[in-house]
Formats: C-alpha cells, sequence, structure tokens
C-alpha cells in the first residue's frame, strides 16, 4: 500500500473542523498557532481543543465555514511554517458534506456519441484527476486532465468516436495516485481490468412484451443460476452455461421432454429470477471450466458478466446477447427477474468506490472501522446520498437498458428503507408492474433498527416483497438445524404461526404481495438434502410426497410462490450447504432427474395451473383474505381452509384446500352443505369430477387436497 511521508498529520473532519495530530515534542510551550494555506493564501486557524493522546497531541481547529477546501492541494503550517498537506477526513461521512455535494443529475459514466464522448465521474475529495485512454487496437494509451466542476464531478470532452475505447481515472487523494474503473462502467473489458466506452444504440434488440401482468400476487418466482440451467450434459442445449442458452427453444432431454426455457413454459412459472449477472469476481471469463460462483462477488454493477458470454473479449457482444437472452425469455411469457448485490463489494480496500472516495461509500462503526454485517468485510452506506443514488441509478439503468421485470436485492436489510422506497418509486415511472423482493433479515450494521430494511419495517415499504423466513422454517424446519423439522413432517408446534404464514402473514404485511412463500433457495441445503439427513430411514417414496406437500402448501398459500430450480424434481446438491463455489457437478440442474421424476413435475404444474385458475388462490388485498378464508382444522399434522363465496375471483363458488402430513385418516368437516367435488389430490395430476364429496372428507394421504363448488 502506497503511504506518504508526513511530519504531522491534519484531517478535515467537518465542512469547517481540521484535525490536526503531531509528535509530543512538536507541541514545545504548547503555543503553536497553525494556518491553513490555498496557495499565498493564509488563513489562522482557531483552535477549539487540545489533546494529549499518548505520544502524540490532538489540535481540533474551526475556520471560516464559507471557505470550502476541497478541489486543489490545502496545507496546514504551524508558526515555524512546518507544513503537512491537509488529507480528507471524517467529513466525507458528515451530513453536511452530503448535502454540499449532492449531484442530481443523470449522466455520470461515459455517454458515448458518434462524434464525441463525455465523462463524468464524481470525486469530490480528489485533487486531480485523469482518465487513461487504452486503445486495444493500435495498443496505444492516452492519459488526459479532467476538469472539477460543481458538485464534485470531474468531467471532459473527448471529441471524435471513442466506441469501443477502453478506459480507467486515474485519482489522487491525499497525495496518494489510484487507478480505478468507473463505478458507472455499462461495459467492460475481460475480467473487468477496463471499462469500456459503449454507444449503446448498437448494442439494441427487438424488444418483446411478455403476457400481461395484472397484480404481484399473480407472480410464480423460479429462480435459477444462468450456468446451473443449461451445464449439464443431457440438458439438450448448446449453449452450455452462456446466456445464449435462453435463446434455444424447442429443446429437449434424452428421453424426448422439454428442457430448457421450452420446460419452464410448459411448467407455467411467471417470473424467471437469475442469480446476479453483473460483473463479479470468482470466475475466470477466460477459462470459465476452472471455477465456479454464484456471483455475489460484485466487480462492476452496470456490466454483464462475462463467463456466460460467448465472446467476453467483446463488451458490446455480450450487452447484446444478455439483451437477446432477455427478450427471449420475454418471448416465452416469461418475466425476469435480475438478482442484484448492492449491500457490499466484493472488496473494499480495491473497489472503484474507496479509490475513488476513500471511506464514503462503507459504513464504519464508532470505531472509525468499516462495519461488517453482510459477513464479507464490508457495508455498503446506502443513507449516504450518493450510495443512494448510486443504487437508484444502477437499477433505472438495467430496467430502461435491459428491460428486466424486476429485482431480488440480496442481504436487503443492510440498505435503509429510504433508499429501497426510492428505489421503487424510480422503477414505478419507468415500469409499473415491475416485482422487488429482497432478504430483510436483521443484521449487525450500524444503522438505526427502524431504518434498516427488514421484515420488521415492512410497513413502511409497501411496494418491496420479503422472503418470509417463517414460512419456510414452519413449513420445513430450521433451514439452519437439519434436523428441525416443520408441518411437513408432522410437527404442528405453533398452529397460529402455521395459519399466519399460510394466509399472506397479513397479521404482519401490508398486502399479502410482501410475502414470498418458499421452502428452498439457492443457499443453504435443499429440502430433499435436509431430508436426506432428517429422515434417513423414512422410504423414498414417502419423502417425494413429504416435498410435493411443501410444493402444494407453497403454491397454494396467500401470497407470492417462490421455487428453486430442480425443487420440482427434488435437486440434490449432495449435501452441500453452501455451494457457491462447488463445481457443476454439484450445481448443475440434472434434467435426467426432469425425466426420472416427470410424473412429479406434471403435479407441480398442475398445481400452478390450478393456482392461475382461480383468483381466491392469490387475494391481492388483505381485507379479501379476511373477509373470505376460513380456517376449518389446524391441528394433528393437519392444516385445512376454506375460501367462501369467491365467485367474483374464478369458476367456483366456495374451495377447500388439505393440507395432511400423515396417513392416520384424518377426519375434515367440510362447510357450505351440499356435493363437493375433488380438484386435485396427492395421488393425481388432473381434475376427477367423479370423485365427490359432501359434508366431510377423509384425508388418508401425505399431500395436498383440493375441493370446490361450483
Amino acid at each position: 500500500m502506497l503511504t506518504v511521508q508526513r511530519a504531522y498529520h491534519a484531517y478535515l473532519d467537518e465542512m469547517n473542523l481540521i484535525t490536526i495530530l503531531i509528535p509530543a515534542e512538536m507541541q514545545g510551550d504548547g503555543k503553536r498557532t497553525f494556518y491553513l494555506l490555498d496557495g499565498e493564501t493564509r488563513t489562522e486557524l482557531k483552535c477549539e481543543r487540545i489533546e494529549t493522546i499518548e505520544n502524540r497531541v490532538k489540535i481540533q481547529c474551526r475556520f471560516d465555514p464559507s471557505v470550502k477546501p476541497f478541489g486543489k492541494l490545502y496545507e496546514i503550517c504551524d508558526d515555524l511554517n512546518r507544513k503537512t498537506d491537509l488529507q480528507m477526513g471524517a467529513v466525507i461521512r458528515t451530513d453536511l458534506f452530503d448535502e454540499y455535494f449532492y449531484y442530481g443529475e443523470n449522466d455520470l459514466g461515459a455517454v458515448c456519441g458518434e462524434e464525441s464522448t463525455v465523462l463524468k465521474v464524481w470525486a469530490p475529495t480528489a485533487t486531480e484527476v485523469k482518465v487513461k485512454l487504452l486503445f486495444p487496437d493500435v495498443n496505444k494509451i492516452e492519459t488526459m486532465p479532467m476538469t472539477l466542476g460543481e458538485k464534485g464531478i470531474w468531467s471532459i470532452k473527448l471529441q471524435g468516436n471513442f466506441d469501443s475505447v477502453f478506459y480507467t481515472y486515474l485519482v489522487c487523494v491525499n497525495l496518494i495516485w489510484n487507478e480505478a474503473v468507473d463505478p458507472y462502467a455499462k461495459a467492460v473489458s475481460i475480467n473487468g481490468e477496463y471499462g469500456v466506452i459503449t454507444e449503446l444504440k448498437k448494442t439494441a434488440v427487438l424488444r418483446k412484451k411478455p403476457q400481461p401482468f395484472e397484480k404481484l400476487t399473480d407472480a410464480i418466482i423460479y429462480e435459477a443460476h444462468i450456468r446451473d440451467f443449461s451445464i449439464h450434459p443431457d440438458s439438450g442445449i448448446k449453449q452450455k452455461g452462456k446466456y445464449a442458452a435462453f435463446n434455444e427453444k424447442e429443446t429437449k432431454t434424452a428421453g424426448g421432454l422439454s428442457s430448457g426455457l421450452s420446460y419452464l413454459q410448459e411448467l407455467g412459472v411467471t417470473h424467471l429470477e437469475l442469480l446476479p449477472f453483473n460483473d463479479f469476481e470468482g470466475v475466470d471469463e477466460q477459462d470459465t471450466s476452472a471455477e465456479y460462483n454464484w456471483g455475489y462477488n460484485p466487480l462492476h454493477f452496470n456490466a454483464p458478466e462475462g463467463s456466460y458470454s460467448a465472446k467476453p473479449d467483446d463488451p458490446a457482444e455480450r450487452i447484446r446477447e444478455l439483451k437477446s437472452a432477455i427478450q427471449s425469455i420475454h418471448e416465452s411469457g416469461i418475466r425476469v427477474i435480475m438478482d442484484v448485490v448492492y449491500n457490499h463489494v466484493y472488496i473494499r480496500e480495491t473497489s472503484s468506490f474507496e479509490k475513488i472516495v476513500q471511506g464514503y461509500y462503507f459504513r464504519h462503526d464508532h470505531n472509525g472501522l468499516p462495519s461488517d454485517g453482510t459477513g464479507v468485510g464490508n457495508d455498503i452506506a446506502s443513507e449516504r446520498k450518493m450510495a443512494r443514488k448510486f443504487i437508484v441509478d444502477s437499477v433505472s439503468y438495467w430496467l430502461s437498458e435491459y428491460d428486466v421485470d424486476g429485482f431480488r436485492f440480496d442481504l436487503m436489510g443492510i440498505l435503509d428503507v429510504e433508499t429501497m422506497n426510492e428505489v421503487h418509486a424510480a422503477c414505478m415511472r419507468i415500469k409499473p408492474d415491475l416485482l422487488i423482493l429482497g432478504e430483510g433479515w436483521d443484521l449487525n450494521t450500524p444503522l438505526a433498527y427502524e431504518k434498516k430494511a427488514i421484515i420488521a419495517n415492512a410497513g413502511k415499504m409497501p411496494g418491496i416483497s420479503f422472503f418470509n423466513d417463517q414460512f419456510r422454517d414452519v413449513i420445513k424446519g430450521s433451514t439452519f438445524n437439519l434436523y428441525d423439522k416443520g408441518f411437513i413432517f408432522g410437527h404442528t408446534s405453533n398452529p397460529d404461526l402455521l395459519a399466519r404464514v399460510m394466509t399472506g402473514s397479513i397479521a404482519h404485511f401490508s398486502s399479502p404481495a410482501q410475502s414470498i412463500n418458499y421452502v428452498e433457495s439457492h443457499d443453504n441445503h435443499t429440502l430433499w438434502d435436509k431430508m436426506e439427513v432428517s429422515n434417513p430411514h423414512e422410504a423414498h417414496e414417502d419423502r417425494r410426497m413429504r416435498q410435493k406437500l411443501a410444493a402444494g402448501m407453497v403454491i397454494l398459500a396467500q401470497g407470492i410462490p417462490f421455487f428453486h430450480s430442480g425443487q420440482e424434481f427434488y435437486r440434490t446438491k449432495k449435501g452441500v450447504e453452501n455451494s457457491y463455489k462447488s463445481p457443476d457437478d454439484i450445481n448443475q440442474l440434472d434434467w435426467n432427474e426432469r425425466e426420472k421424476y416427470a410424473e412429479d413435475v406434471k403435479y407441480v404444474k398442475h398445481l400452478i395451473a390450478l393456482r392461475k385458475s382461480h383468483g381466491a388462490f392469490r387475494f391481492a388485498a388483505s381485507d379479501e383474505i379476511s373477509r373470505h378464508y376460513r380456517v376449518l382444522k389446524n391441528d394433528g399434522g393437519v392444516y385445512a381452509y376454506a375460501l367462501m363465496d369467491v365467485k367474483d375471483y374464478g369458476p367456483w363458488r366456495h374451495i377447500a384446500v388439505i393440507h395432511c402430513s400423515h396417513r392416520n385418516g384424518a377426519v375434515i368437516p367440510l362447510p357450505a352443505g351440499g356435493e363437493w367435488e375433488i380438484a386435485s389430490s396427492p395421488l393425481m395430476n388432473k381434475d376427477h369430477h367423479d370423485q365427490k364429496a359432501d359434508s366431510q372428507i377423509t384425508a388418508n394421504e401425505i399431500g395436498t387436497l383440493v375441493l370446490f363448488q361450483k
């Protein structure tokens, strides 16, 4: 790490407060006077406090607040003319700094045209900024000075066509030069070494509009990793592990069943949530077979990842490939949710944020040390205006340029309520039917509890949906204790909580659309792997029945259902809990299992179709649930309920749903009188209108039973 030798140190800690640290012997008789030097201009500082700390003396001084010592080199000298440079200190974490330097325009980064390119970077603490240009075709490098304008914006206008030219910023802060890729870079070179100036209109593809999407609770989310989805040898997909895999239609498994995008279309999901596809660390883009990563190591937030590209060394082509993949998914009637990681960076010290405005973008604890609520060494300070602006600008860019349909926020609890509400408002202006969901876990970061974007504060963020961990743990048992068993195993120790989560957790959320109901995701063990440990002596067939029961509860509960890819055919990661960098044989979606369990896939497809067939399974408002939902039985391993007087929402007047976790012959009373028909049972995949019931029905199988009256 580069350092500068100084006789003593001076830091700007507030907009008009300088902290000077001098060796004790330099203090002398204790009558030192200090001055702020701006070239030839000398301003005496007013000493406010003197404190001795071990072998140093700490002196705090005030100066005229109309003086703004930014944008060039300022010095401090004492009455013996001993000088040091004024370094940027804690001032960058003050509200006044945030207010003074907030820049509200939407033109940061490289704006490229046919005849000129304008580059702008926010670097308010820098004393000099240059742009370094690399012309790859001729292997030539040029360095040009940038000009400081208002609000800490450094800019330069380049005359001519600079499309495909590589660039970085050289930024001098506290006498140290750092080279950084533009945080707003929209394209990057191989492995993210350089930003790349790109004329975006040349990357445009024809847009396709997916099927209409009326309300959030109509969504059925399917989560997948781009590489996992197609990499298996028997996926039937040629462009394995690539964006282009989603361009391939009518792909088949070895046995002739649907695979890839055609499979998702057949299954009936509405949204495909893809793990991060912005540029990340962890996979060598020149040799993608050597490493694997989920993508939660963000490097460049606004540029697509190269390891999923067929031409990772062509920055514009990887943009086109991703755009084309998204539109192909749209053409299949499915929307795309982008998994985003704005809560941390891969390595704070080497990130562009830290190199350009040191200390600003990251939270620090009361000791001034970087906080680590994320567990990866840094937390983004989303509450600061330009950090918040970056997040809002970034999601707005992906939404408008790539036409994604929503965002899944990783570790959203690190971020703040105001940021998430601004994200939602900005996105709604671009695409009103988008879906925003996130992990609202309460993490140990130095942000006031009431400001955290966590489940407990969901009422302050009515437009945001949350992964419902209570639903997950009540249905299957604790994610973090493999031996803990939930309802699908016959454990009903908390019936009140079970009823709450099955009704969309409306006692806590402002609407059922805030509840993302799931039992499995890319994190932690798959449900099948959990059962392998918790129920090792149970018959294979019974474990399949329990997992199908879980699917029935996820799909038919009020709220928004969420599936982990392959969950419907018992995905296993061979017992690996955290497979973020495990090889393909652990993470790949095994399309042979899709063939093996084709009947079970049909059952999940049937449940999805059932949910879509009647609006009572997906009420949009809490008062609708309160008005129509009636619990029939909630004990003894059975949860049964009725949806009464719901003919205005679909073809049936009354609906009864029974979830049973055993074969003990539970008797469930049916309301309303008259004859009930069976729409679905654990052992069939389609309507059987010849099966009837009247005042009661007996549940004899593990699984979900659905009845109706027309």
